[in-house]
């Protein structure tokens, strides 16, 4: 997890310390699920942190667009920055204690729950977790350019069906990869090509 081309060292205190603006936090806590723990820090202006450990030393940095930044906040707007209960009454299988959480300089409001059956704030954990997917994704491309070469067509794949089925978020921040991967000759011709066309769909979806 520690991929230092991804991650920045810095912790989440000091990240967000410098910045008097209302941020977001997301986690998920899911034993025997795998990653047993996530969490995401948004910021208004898009910037966003994931982590796999709450004391995770190294954070995957990313960003939103400020449209997404901004259907994000209008989303924890209607829930009423997490101020009233989120947990349905009704009896369903434990799928991970979530917590919603909004930080407004010394203000802090949360709500944790299991499911609930509020549509602001199924539509809003879907964000947080297709923002979580997005970098799982990242991350197993990253560590198999880097350690499995042979293991990248498979990851390249897993990345183009999430990208398929609309559960990546600001998919730019794959090109780099892309583009390295696509332009190296160590890696095998099927994994260089997916990867090509993998960046010109990225590229496409932009305009």
């Amino acid at each position: 997890m520690k991929l230092a081309i991804l991650a920045v060292g810095f912790s989440i205190g000091a990240l967000f310390a410098a910045d008097a603006a209302p941020h977001l936090f997301y986690s998920r806590a899911f034993p025997g699920s795998k990653p047993e723990y996530i969490q995401v820090v948004l910021e208004k202006n898009g910037d966003a942190v994931y982590q796999e450990a709450v004391d995770d030393e190294l954070p995957l940095k990313f960003k939103l667009t400020d449209e997404e930044a901004k259907e994000v906040f209008d989303l924890a707007d209607k829930l009423d920055h997490f101020k009233r209960p989120l947990e349905s009454q009704l009896k369903v299988a434990f799928m991970g204690t979530k917590t919603f959480r909004y930080v407004d300089g010394d203000k802090t409001t949360e709500a944790k729950f299991n499911y609930s059956e509020d549509v602001s704030a199924q539509q809003l954990q879907d964000w947080f977790e297709r923002m979580a997917e997005s970098s799982q994704h990242l991350i197993d491309l990253e560590r198999a350019a880097k350690y499995d070469h042979l293991g990248v067509d498979g990851a390249l794949q897993g990345l183009a069906a999430a990208f398929d089925e609309d559960r990546i978020v600001s998919p730019e921040q794959f090109l780099p990869m892309l583009d390295r991967i696509a332009k190296n000759e160590t890696y095998m011709h099927q994994s260089r090509a997916r990867a090509a066309e993998m960046a010109e769909a990225i590229r496409n979806f932009k305009k």
